[in-house]
Order: structure tokens, then C-alpha cells, then sequence
């Protein structure tokens, strides 16, 4: 039997209770589907970093380039005590395992599931059919605004100019917009006429950097006829998701606009809690929710854990496709399925759901249904 080694970094504050719902998840599917995970777990963040002076272990990074089969990530980030200072701080880490193994494609579903409610202005509400809402984000990620291409001038200790440099580059470009639409290959079209779809977001009418993305974007869509073409500024595109999500399938967008966007897509599909994502690359995975470390919520187990058991699903499926294991593809599917029954009957709802279940009474429910649909 083949052993999958999955590195585990926890990360900081509400990050560790999700993971252990996670790992949960791997382990009841290893159960059911007779896999085998060696679950190697990693103290990582500001707290690891508060007590040690390193943000994770010497080789750590090492462990993961060259040992691990997929990566899952929790959360890094401040505590309550003590905010942020500078950029990146608390997250340095997450930077070097994307640039570090070159995981250029971060891949963020918007998704919405039966029962899942909309909270707009502190009250829950239906808006959409939940087959309406079915699209994924391809953002770049490893170029942009968040590339260190920056600096500051300081004279007599005073800060007087800062400035942050966008990087797009035709290789960066190429590969993320072909990831999109090979993606899209795959799935099954936008939700109001099941046609696949790439849609490329840019700024291409005022900024350089974005003209080439599109021009780049006009020129891999050659290789993909049975993909249609589409365009929209990212201004307009944030409210067009909003308007009629149903139109859109896979959406490919330079890297700061896709942080911005995908928060804003999470609404759609029921907040933060719901968001997953993978972070790719041609040899590596590493995969997390969206969210951050919640610091003021840490260790009263009452976040939502299944944007962390959908980057769980997330990470099967992509390494079942890597490794050709149908096994691990049949546990991710397993797990949305899962994830779906829970919340459609609606008994198990964490607070940000409208319910006021556990972090981990959520967790168990899912583990259970898993194995209730053998």
C-alpha cells in the first residue's frame, strides 16, 4: 500500500482547531477507503516564533520540499496581545512555501451548499440557489504586489516615502492562465448554460502590467477552442458576481485583485468558514482555508471548520489526479458529499451558520456522514 506523507502545519490560534478537524477527515477516509496517511505535524507562526525566536523548526522547509506528499496549512497569524507591525509578519512563512516551491496557481472555489444562509447586515438570509453559485478563482500567486519588489525612505527615522512595485511577467502570466483553462476542461460549465468558461480579470484599459496579462491570456486561449472566451475589468467584476455569479465558471486574475476578489466571493457562498483553497504548483500542494488565525476566537472551539475540510477534499483530489490513486479521488468526493448532508439537514450549524454547534461537533458530524454513505 502506498503511504502518503502529509506535512501539517497547525499555524496559530483558531488554524489548530480547524486542522484537527482535518485530520479527522484524513483519518476516518484512510478508514473507509484503506489509505494510508503519515501525518507529520509542524509548530509554525507567531506563537511558535514568540517562544522560539524561529517561525518553524531548522529543515522544516527542507521536509516539506523534498519529503512531503501535500501540505495543510491552518492558519498563521498575530495574536490577540499583539497586533501586527509589519507587512508579512506572522506570515513569512506562508510567503516562503509559495515562492519556495513555486506553488503559482492559489485555486479558490465559490461554491455555495444547500441551507447555507447569507448573513447581510447582521441578519441570515436565502439570496441564491445554492446550483447558481459554482465558480473557482485562479489567482496568481507569485508574482504582483506581493513580490519583494519594495522599499522605503526614511530620513531622521521618519518614514517618508514607501513604494511597492507590481511584477507580471508572460512566464508567470502563461502558466496561471493555462492552469485556469485546463481547469476548466475539467468541470462542467457556468451554472446558467453549462458552458466552460474562462473569464480573465484585469485592469488592462490604465495598467501595463495587465495589458500583457491579457494579451497573454488571448494567446493561450488559442490552444483551448472548446473554451470560451471572456473579459472584465475587476471593478466591474466585483459587482458582477454579486449581480449573477450563475455566469461564471473559472475566473484567472493577477495576484492582489484575486486576494481581494475571492474574499468577497466567500460572501457569496456563506463567509469565511466556507472557503478552502490550494495553493499549486507543477511538483507541490500545499492547501488551507481562507480565513485567518482568529485570534479573539482561539481555543473556544466555535469557528467553522469546513473551509479546512474542503481544502482537505481539495488536497485528495489533487493528489488522487498527481499520483493516479482513483482511491484517494473516490475520499474526496466522499468528503463534499459529506459536507453537503450535514448542512442540508441542518441539525449541525456552527454560529457564522446560524447554528450554535462546536467546532468539533461539526467536525464529528461530517466524519460520521462519511462513513454513514458507504
Amino acid at each position: 500500500m502506498t503511504i502518503y506523507k502529509i506535512v501539517v502545519l497547525p499555524g496559530d490560534g483558531t488554524g489548530r482547531e480547524v486542522v484537527k478537524e482535518g485530520k479527522k477527515i484524513l483519518d476516518i477516509v484512510s478508514q473507509v477507503f484503506n489509505l494510508d496517511f503519515e501525518i507529520v505535524d509542524i509548530p509554525c507562526g507567531v506563537e511558535y516564533y514568540k517562544k522560539t525566536g524561529m517561525e518553524w523548526p531548522e529543515n522544516a522547509f527542507q521536509l516539506c520540499r523534498d519529503e512531503s506528499d501535500a501540505i495543510l496549512l491552518g492558519a498563521v497569524g498575530p495574536s490577540k496581545k499583539r497586533p501586527l507591525e509589519k507587512p508579512n509578519e506572522g506570515s513569512s512563512m506562508l510567503f516562503g512555501l509559495r515562492f519556495g516551491l513555486d506553488l503559482y496557481a492559489n485555486v479558490r472555489p465559490a461554491k455555495l451548499y444547500p441551507n447555507v444562509r447569507h448573513k447581510i447586515s447582521h441578519e441570515f438570509k436565502q439570496i441564491w440557489d445554492p446550483k447558481n453559485v459554482d465558480f473557482v478563482v485562479i489567482r496568481e500567486n507569485t508574482e504582483g504586489l506581493y513580490t519583494p519588489a519594495r522599499g522605503v525612505l526614511s530620513r531622521d527615522e521618519n518614514v517618508e516615502m514607501a513604494i511597492d512595485n507590481r511584477i507580471i511577467t508572460k512566464k508567470g502570466a502563461e502558466r496561471v492562465i493555462r492552469f485556469a483553462f485546463d481547469l476548466a476542461k475539467r468541470r462542467n460549465g457556468a451554472p446558467v448554460d453549462n458552458k466552460k468558461r474562462v473569464t480573465c480579470v484585469d485592469k488592462s484599459n490604465v495598467l501595463q502590467g495587465c495589458l500583457l496579462f491579457r494579451r497573454v491570456y488571448d494567446m493561450v486561449a488559442e490552444d483551448y477552442p472548446e473554451v470560451e472566451r471572456d473579459y472584465a475589468y475587476v471593478d466591474a467584476f466585483t459587482q458582477w458576481i454579486l449581480r449573477k455569479p450563475e455566469c461564471f465558471d473559472v475566473a484567472v486574475m493577477p495576484n492582489m485583485f484575486g486576494d481581494i476578489i475571492t474574499d468577497l466571493a466567500a460572501v457569496l457562498q456563506g463567509g469565511m468558514g466556507m472557503a478552502a483553497s490550494g495553493n499549486i504548483g507543477d511538483s507541490h500542494g500545499m492547501f488551507e482555508p481562507v480565513h485567518g488565525s482568529s485570534p479573539k476566537y482561539a481555543g473556544k472551539d466555535v469557528v467553522n471548520p469546513v473551509a479546512a475540510i474542503l481544502s482537505v477534499h481539495m488536497m485528495l483530489d489533487w493528489l488522487g489526479m498527481k499520483k493516479g490513486d482513483k482511491k484517494l479521488n473516490a475520499a474526496s468526493i466522499r468528503i463534499e458529499k459529506a459536507v453537503e448532508k450535514v448542512l442540508e439537514e441542518g441539525k449541525i450549524l456552527t454560529y457564522d451558520l446560524g447554528g450554535n454547534a462546536k467546532c468539533s461537533d461539526m467536525g464529528n458530524a461530517i466524519c460520521a456522514k462519511i462513513k454513514e454513505l458507504e
